[in-house]
This record gives C-alpha cells, structure tokens and sequence, in this order.
C-alpha cells in the first residue's frame, strides 16, 4: 500500500504522531493486493511517500523512515512560561469583570464583560489542562525557570492602584476605566501571544496562543466602538 504525506513542514499543524501511527498501521495491515499492485508498479510496498520541496523529488519512506518525520512536538521553556503567565493574565481580566454586573452603567459593557469571562475561562482550564497533561506545575518549574511570575513584568497588566480605582467607581466613570484596563490587558495578552509563536515547540501550545490572538482581537475592536 502507498500511502502519501506532505512534507515535515506542512506536516506539523496537521497530522500526529496518533495520526501517523494509524495510516502506518493501515499500511501494514492492508498488504495482499494492495502490495501486489504496488510492486507491479515498481514502488515498494507499505511505504510512505512525502513530496519534496518545489523543484525536489518525491522521496519513499519506510515506516520507521516516516515516522522521524514528524516534528519534535516535546514543550520547550517557552511553552511553559506562556502558559503559567497566561494563566495568571486571564485571571485579573475575571476579576476586572466580576465588577461589571454591579459598577457598570452600559448594558454594552456589562454584555461584553460576561463575553470575555465566557471566553477566557474555558481558555483558563484548557492552559491548567495543557499543563497537567505535560507534567504539571513542577514541570513547568523546571523548564521554564519560574513559575510565580511577577504581574508587572506581563504586558498589559494592571496595577494594583488601578484595580483600586476601577472598585471605587461607579456608573460611567467605571466604563470608562473598565474600557480602558481591558483594552490594554487585551492588546498585553495578544502580545505575549504572538511572542509564544515565535518560539513554541508545542502544537497545542500555539493553537491556544493563536485563540487567543484571534478573541482578544475581535474584542478589542469592539470595545474601541463602543
């Protein structure tokens, strides 16, 4: 059986190990005729085909050939700091919109706190999943230096001093300072995002940093129409 792949590069966001084990194992389990075909044919039987880059030949791989194809998908420290900071990031906006329901005036933005809680709780628990999966809080110690990030050192977090401010307002002053705080922690966290893809190892990793680049944008071009 012939089996075709792209190449390593187009291969990363696509295909798993999982993924690769199965039509490996499609391979060898569908032989008889398939084989007969694919050796009447001049090609070997049970491999892989993976196109070259433009102008290169197709190269045939074995099983096990392929299978070192797949990139290293192994979390680097990156993928951990992003995590763990983005973790402790989405957790002040949650507190900044637990005040919206009963400071805020505008029915706009008291709706668009409870869209942003909607939206970045689940990606709280998906980064507290990615971890667990990947060796827990001791694992992120160890490869990414540190786990108790210090706030300030985040972009687009706010200070304490101005969570004081944003509780004591009320009415249209607090959708102004609301509007304002979030804007700013929205365009920190689409910038720690976008650092994340420059250095993740980690497929998941990025496509939870692309989720966030794609929300928290659309969220803050709604807020600056407001």
């Amino acid at each position: 059986m012939l089996i075709r792949i792209r190449s390593p590069r187009a291969l990363r966001p696509v295909v798993t190990a999982t993924a690769l084990a199965a039509l490996l194992t499609l391979g060898a389990c569908e032989s008889g005729d398939d084989d007969a075909k694919s050796a009447s044919a001049g090609k070997p039987a049970g491999h892989v085909v993976a196109p070259g880059k433009p102008g290169e030949k197709s190269r045939t791989l074995s099983p096990e050939e392929a299978k070192k194809e797949l990139p290293d998908n192994t979390p680097n420290a990156s993928d951990y700091n992003y995590a763990t900071m983005m973790i402790q990031h989405h957790s002040q906006a949650l507190v900044m919109t637990e005040l919206a329901p009963d400071r805020a005036a505008s029915g706009q933005v008291k709706r668009l706190a409870e869209r942003i809680a909607a939206s970045q709780k689940p990606e709280i628990g998906a980064m507290e999943g990615w971890l667990d999966l990947n060796g827990g809080e001791e694992k992120a110690k160890k490869e990414g230096g540190h786990h108790d990030h210090d706030s300030m050192a985040m972009p687009g977090m706010a200070t304490e001093a101005q969570l004081a401010k944003l509780r004591a307002a009320k009415g249209k002053a607090f959708d102004t300072l609301f509007i304002d705080l979030m804007v700013t922690h929205h365009q920190g966290a689409v910038t720690m995002a976008t650092d994340a893809l420059s250095s993740s190892n980690n497929v998941q990793l990025e496509e939870m940093a692309n989720e966030v680049i794609a929300q928290q944008t659309s969220e803050i071009n709604r807020m600056r129409s407001l």
